[in-house]
């Protein structure tokens, strides 16, 4: 078939760094009571008191319908739902309609851009999925400034704005939707320089659990909670302004790969890229690879850092196997090299801490490479943020956490079948718990984990009291609850 791979193909892209870099439900106890006892209404003319099936602002799909099964499903195999009706919005008058006739039936409410989601966040069962994809539009409000709509996927992004040598720090999934990627922080090749996927954003609207539409114009704290603390939580997003940067002309990307590594081989040469990477200059972006039997690092850069490249291959060539150093090429094609796969397949991904430095993880990492190499199929990677990143006018405005924190890892797994899924599940869960019984507990929003302990610290750190305040402000009920999604703060007096 068209759209099926490997996992053997799939994993070979990934050493290539041809998977992108991703840079992402259930609910909370009181929204599954809510959700269990909808789902035993009988939804029929007599029970809806706001019609919306001759709406012209959306598009209903019910389960039986081709369309319905097509739409059901996110990028992970793994995580099947079934929500009671899919809806299709149109615009920002669609969306408040869909929610309005959400809360008159009692179905709780998920919403999907790019349903990139790794832990399904952007579905669930017997509710209603509001679903952005016709919600894709770019536009360009100057020469600088676009409004973009959450639907818009990242391919689609860079096809309309790189044309005019223009940039925003997004990511390199083509597939993720801008609108996920961008209220959970978002980070890509140009971080470094501008900052996360959020510092570009000036301005959004939203549609709240009442079916009210709100602009941040009018409710700055609600831009400061969705700069890295959005993800569904406060409402609907229908449509986001940034600013651009100037694009660079050319890319270069060029590899350092290893083969038929053991342990401590890995542990040597992640110790000297850490040592390369601390002082990484702005425009560079570096990925540390870890597949199985093979290591592969990324070096990538836009202002011909000529020193870097050579202190890369003057440090390396004794460890690995091949480098190759690569040659200037347009961006937009080069861009393209890391749109990664774009259709479903099983895995299971999550973040695996964010570090300061490699003192953080040295004691028992060894133990991790371990694993990955035990376990085909697994990938630990790990990926430089720091830079510009970090800027304290950043940290004022926006609600993401971690700045502090250079390096961002995940662990990924994929298989083939659904029956391989409890096997693979399992050793990812094994190497997930060696970091958190060595106190790696601060983690990436857009590569949740349903495991996670206290996860509303792991990914929201000393905001999230902050956070549940505007939570209760915007969604007093909790339409839009999921399993790891913000808690009100319920102020008792």
């Amino acid at each position: 078939m068209k759209n099926k791979i490997s996992r053997n193909k799939f994993l070979k892209l990934a050493a290539l760094g041809s998977i992108g870099l991703y840079v992402n439900a259930c609910r909370t106890k009181k929204t599954k009571k809510k959700a269990a006892a909808a789902s035993t209404e009988k939804i029929s003319a007599d029970t809806i008191s706001i019609d919306i099936s001759s709406s012209q602002n959306l598009i209903i799909h019910k389960k039986g319908e081709t369309i319905y099964e097509t739409l059901r499903g996110g990028f992970n195999k793994r995580i099947q739902k079934y929500p009671k009706l899919i809806v299709q919005c149109k615009n920002t008058q669609g969306i408040a309609e869909a929610i309005n006739y959400a809360n008159a039936n009692k179905l709780a409410v998920a919403v999907k851009s790019g349903g990139h989601c790794f832990e399904g966040f952007s579905s669930n069962n017997d509710g209603l999925v509001i679903n952005l994809s016709l919600m894709n539009t770019v536009e360009w409000l100057d020469n600088s400034t676009i409004k973009i709509q959450p639907g818009c996927t990242l391919s689609k992004l860079y096809d309309t704005i790189l044309p005019k040598r223009r940039i925003i720090p997004a990511g390199s999934c083509g597939g993720v939707g801008v609108g996920g990627l961008t209220l959970g922080g978002g980070y890509g090749f140009f971080s470094r320089k501008y900052g996360l996927t959020c510092d570009s954003l000036i301005e959004l609207t939203m549609v709240d659990s009442k079916g009210i539409i709100r602009n941040t114009k009018d409710h700055p704290e609600l831009l400061w909670a969705c700069k890295g603390g959005g993800n569904g939580n406060f409402g609907i997003v229908t449509e986001m302004i940034f600013k651009t940067y100037d694009a660079p002309a050319h890319f270069t990307s060029h590899r350092f790969k290893a083969l038929n590594v053991d342990a401590d081989r890995v542990q040597t040469i992640m110790e000297k890229w850490f040592q390369l990477t601390a002082n990484l200059p702005v425009s560079c972006f570096s990925a540390f690879v870890h597949n199985g039997r093979t290591l592969n690092i990324l070096l990538t850069d836009y202002e011909n850092n000529v020193k870097t490249v050579q202190q890369f291959k003057e440090t390396l060539t004794a460890f690995v196997d091949k480098i190759t150093i690569g040659t200037p090429k347009p961006l937009a094609a080069s861009l393209k090299n890391y749109y990664g796969i774009q259709y479903p397949i099983y895995f299971k991904n999550a973040s695996a801490g964010l570090y300061e430095n490699y003192a953080n993880i040295q004691p028992f990492i060894k133990d991790v490479l371990q694993k990955v190499i035990d376990t085909p199929g697994m990938i630990y990677q790990i990926n430089t943020l720091g830079g510009n990143i970090n800027q304290l006018s950043f940290k004022d405005t926006s609600a993401y956490p971690h700045r502090a924190y250079p390096y961002l890892s995940e662990l990924q797994t994929y298989w083939d079948k659904e029956s391989q899924s409890k096997k693979y599940e399992t050793a990812f869960e094994e190497v997930q718990s060696i970091f958190s019984n060595n106190h790696i507990q601060t983690q990436y929003r857009n590569y949740p984990d349903i495991n996670f302990k206290d996860w509303q610290h792991a990914y929201y750190g000393e905001n999230y009291s902050r956070l549940q305040q505007i939570k209760q402000q915007f969604d007093p009920d909790n339409v839009f609850g999921y399993e790891q999604g913000i808690e009100r703060k319920i102020n008792i007096s």
